[in-house]
C-alpha cells in the first residue's frame, strides 16, 4: 500500500503532483541510508541542499524570499512520506514547519532576506532552542540570558535535547532579557545566535533510545556576543510567539505519527501474510485478523480527522486545543499500532533488523516531544 491509495479530503491535484516528487527523493535519496545515518548518529549536511532543488524544503516562504509561497498542506506532505517513505528523522520538519515561520512571521526585513533563502536552499540548517537541563515543558521558567551591552546582547546559558543541534548553522534561542519583570513570560525573547560565534558550544551528540539518525543535542553559550538587531520580533514577546506558533507544530507532529503508523501497520499485515505458525499463515488467526482490524479501523478514523485539521490549518481555524488534541490523539494512536504489530511479529519484532522495532523505538518520544502529551491534556482540559 501507498498513502496515495487513502481517500484523502485535504489535498488538491497539485499537491497530490508534487507528492510524487517528494516519494522519490525519499525512496532514492533517504530510505537507503537510514541505517548507516542511524549507526552515524546524523544525517549528513549534503542532503539538505538535494532536498532544497526539489523545493521539499520551508515550501510555504513568499516568493520574494526564495521561496515557493505554497500553503502548509505541501509541508505535510513532505512530513507524511518522510515518516512512511523514508523512514528517517531527517530534521527536515523542524526547519520547514517551525523555525521558518517565527522569521517569516516576526523577522525584521534584513533578516527575512539574509536567511530565508538560504534555509529554502538547504544552504542553512536551523534549529530552535527551548528546553533546558532543568526546564521542560514550562518555558517561562527558562534560565539562559541575553544581558544588554551597548549594541550588543551578551548570551549565558544552556540548552538540551536540541534537535539539528549538530548540524544546525543559526540557532533560535529562547532566553530572558529581562529577570525581573511579572510575570516571568514577559522577560522571554528570541534571539538568533549564528553557530560560528566565539562562545557558542555544541555538547555531545545525546545517545537517544529511538531516532538514532537525529542529531539531538546539548548547546551551551558563554559570553556569546551578537548584535542587537538579531532578535527576532519585539524584545519580550518571544512567549507570545512561541505559543502562537505552537498549532502548527503540534499539527506537524501529528502528520508524521499518522504516517508513521500506517506504514508500520502495511509492513505488519505484509509480515504476517509470510510468516506461519503451526501450518499457517499467521494472518490466518482470528487474534491477528481482529487485532489488525481494530487498527486498520483506527488509523481510517485518524485519516479523517488528520485531513480535518490540516483544512482548519489552511483556513487558519485551528485553535490551539485543536492543535494540542491532534498532536495527543495521532501520537497515542502510532504508539498504540506500533506497539500492537511488534507484538504481532513476536519474537523477530525484538529484532533491530526489522522495520517494526526501529518504528517502536523511534516512536516512544512522540509523546513526549512538542510538549508532552500530560500537557496537551492540560491544555485541552483548560478549554473545557
Amino acid at each position: 500500500m501507498s498513502l496515495d491509495m487513502l481517500a484523502r479530503t485535504a489535498y488538491t491535484e497539485d499537491h497530490e503532483a508534487f507528492r510524487q516528487t517528494v516519494r522519490r527523493f525519499m525512496q532514492e535519496e533517504i530510505a537507503p541510508h537510514a541505517a548507516e545515518w542511524a549507526e552515524a548518529g546524523i544525517v549528513p549536511k549534503s542532503i539538505w541542499p538535494k532536498a532544497g532543488e526539489l523545493g521539499l524544503l520551508c515550501p510555504t516562504v513568499p516568493e520574494e524570499y526564495g521561496g515557493l509561497g505554497l500553503d502548509f498542506g505541501y509541508n505535510a506532505i513532505v512530513d507524511e512520506e518522510s515518516a512512511y517513505n523514508g523512514r528517517a528523522a531527517t530534521g527536515f520538519s523542524l526547519q520547514s514547519d517551525i523555525v521558518v515561520n517565527y522569521i517569516v512571521a516576526y523577522g525584521s526585513e534584513e533578516q527575512k532576506r539574509h536567511w530565508l533563502p538560504k534555509m529554502v536552499s538547504g544552504e542553512v540548517i536551523t534549529a530552535i532552542a527551548m528546553t533546558e537541563p532543568g526546564t521542560g515543558s514550562d518555558l517561562q521558567g527558562i534560565r539562559t540570558t541575553a544581558r544588554k551591552d551597548g549594541n550588543h546582547y551578551v548570551i549565558n546559558g544552556s540548552k538540551t535535547y536540541i534537535t539539528n543541534g549538530q548540524n544546525a548553522d543559526l540557532v533560535l534561542v529562547c532566553c530572558k532579557t529581562d529577570t525581573e519583570i511579572e510575570p516571568k513570560w514577559k522577560g522571554v525573547s528570541i534571539v538568533l545566535v549564528e553557530a560560528n560565534r566565539e562562545g557558542f558550544k555544541r555538547g555531545r551528540n545525546l545517545d537517544k533510545i529511538g531516532q538514532d539518525e537525529a542529531d539531538t543535542s546539548e548547546l551551551f553559550f558563554e559570553d556569546v556576543r551578537v548584535p542587537i538587531t538579531n532578535c527576532l520580533g519585539e524584545e519580550g514577546k518571544g512567549f507570545i510567539y512561541l505559543m502562537s506558533e505552537l498549532p502548527q507544530e503540534r499539527l506537524s507532529i501529528a502528520v508524521s505519527c499518522q504516517a508513521a503508523a500506517q506504514r508500520a501497520f502495511d509492513d505488519t499485515v505484509e509480515f504476517v501474510r509470510d510468516r506461519k505458525a503451526f501450518g499457517k499463515p499467521v494472518i490466518d488467526f482470528q487474534n491477528t485478523r481482529f487485532v489488525l482490524a481494530d487498527l486498520k479501523t483506527k488509523l481510517q478514523v485518524g485519516w479523517a480527522h488528520l485531513d480535518w485539521a490540516l483544512a482548519r490549518h489552511l483556513r487558519r481555524e485551528l485553535t490551539p486545543e485543536e492543535g494540542a488534541a491532534a498532536k495527543l490523539w495521532h501520537t497515542d494512536l502510532q504508539w498504540e499500532v506500533v506497539d500492537k504489530c511488534l507484538q504481532l511479529h513476536g519474537g523477530a519484532g525484538y529484532m533491530n533488523e526489522y522495520p517494526i522495532a526501529r518504528a517502536w523505538r523511534g516512536a516512544r518520544v512522540s509523546r513526549i516531544f512538542g510538549g508532552t502529551n500530560e500537557i496537551m491534556k492540560e491544555l485541552i482540559g483548560r478549554k473545557l
